[in-house]
């Protein structure tokens, strides 16, 4: 019942909504009374089209979470996961009318979000809140340190070049941003580097693991002199900042977030994974807790890049119950049980591939081709 009524309140919401985007706005060309009306019919059909289609999704998604929340305490309990434990069904399409463009609304320039920030912006914010300017050395270079860092960790060649692959599509650069090409220079999301940290991993990788790396760089700096060993102390001094400040809230995803997304300091902290020193370690440190978490998991077996890049794509929670999972599950499976649904939407992916044994063998044709790139195989000879 409490959830049945969340529901429908979060449907009220959406209608009082629409009904607040319906109220006219002022223009300096005021449309037709014509014009008027017939959006305000067309309105009324998109609405009664889209509340039905926002209470069938509704309870579809409260089924996701329910089952979810199932399978963790059975986990929690060693109880065998069922296939029933699953939502079976594909999500609801809508398919009703497009909302209609309310003739009497201002240009779409009045209500764009603001852009995405770029490397240019961390950079600006790491030397301006922490002193920090990243030595960010050739690309051959950094392939080195980064396979150097990996098998040090205990990761294999073929994960992190399989990772590479899907994630840069065989030829990306460490500096490489979503989004951004030569011809396009405005992102899509903070994502950087060969596994595409987000930000907010940034962020919280200091704080996890912030002392571990002083200690990296300490080692690294004793047998250092003259100009390299000044270089080398004048980094720690601005990664213990930044540790600080990544530790200033607490240490949970949504605090780090919004730190990481509103703050100066949370963009400058981003920076610091185009280091050769810092920027293979925060790289490989985030392929490196969903190796563990599986181990935690009681998952003994090696993770194939497949399957790593499973728990990179849809966090280590779900992509763990989606390796773990039996084969002829897969099959049947819908890719949307490991989403929230806000994210199952914005992945084109998930939603092509349908059920989990589509979105592993998706992984691997994608990793199998891009492998075959000149980045991939320079990264492949660096090990």
């Amino acid at each position: 019942m409490q959830r049945h009524l969340l529901r429908m309140g979060l449907i009220s919401l959406f209608a009082a909504a629409l009904l607040t985007a319906a109220a006219p706005v002022r223009a300096q060309n005021a449309p037709s009374a014509v014009a008027i009306a017939d959006y305000r019919a067309k309105l009324a059909q998109y609405e009664k089209a889209r509340l039905a289609y926002e209470e069938e999704a509704s309870a579809y998604w409260d089924a996701v979470v329910e089952k979810r929340h199932t399978r963790n305490g059975k986990r929690r309990t060693t109880e065998p996961v069922l296939l029933t434990d699953y939502v079976l069904t594909q999500p609801p399409i809508y398919s009703g009318p497009p909302r209609p463009i309310d003739p009497a609304a201002p240009g779409p320039e009045q209500g764009e979000k603001p852009p995405m920030p770029v490397i240019a912006d961390f950079l600006k914010a790491a030397a301006e809140q922490f002193g920090f300017v990243p030595e960010r050395p050739s690309e051959s270079e950094f392939k080195r340190a980064y396979a150097k860092t990996a098998l040090a960790a205990g990761l294999t060649r073929d994960q992190i070049v399989g990772v590479y692959s899907f994630e840069t599509g065989g030829n990306g650069t460490y500096d490489m941003q979503a989004g951004v090409t030569p011809t396009r220079p405005r992102a899509i999301s903070p994502a950087v580097g060969y596994n595409q940290l987000l930000s907010t991993n940034s962020v919280s990788l200091l704080a996890e693991q912030g002392n571990r790396f002083l200690t990296i760089l300490r080692q690294k700096a004793k047998p250092l002199t003259g100009e390299a060993k000044l270089s080398m102390d004048t980094k720690i001094e601005a990664l213990k900042r930044m540790i600080a400040f990544s530790r200033s809230v607490p240490n949970n995803w949504n605090d780090h977030d919004r730190l990481a997304k509103t703050t100066p300091g949370g963009l400058g902290i981003h920076a610091a994974i185009l280091d050769r020193d810092i920027g293979p370690l925060l790289q490989v440190q985030k392929l490196l807790d969903s190796v563990r978490f599986a181990r935690g998991k009681h998952y003994t077996a090696p993770l194939a890049a497949a399957e790593l890049e499973l728990m990179n794509l849809t966090g280590d929670g779900n992509g763990i119950d989606m390796v773990m999972m039996p084969m002829d599950f897969r099959a049947r499976v819908p890719t949307a049980n490991f989403f929230q649904r806000s994210g199952y939407e914005r992945n084109p992916v998930a939603r092509r591939t349908a059920v989990v044994a589509g979105l592993l063998a998706d992984i691997e044709s994608k990793m199998k081709s891009a492998s075959q790139s000149p980045g991939a195989k320079d990264l492949a000879a660096a090990f």
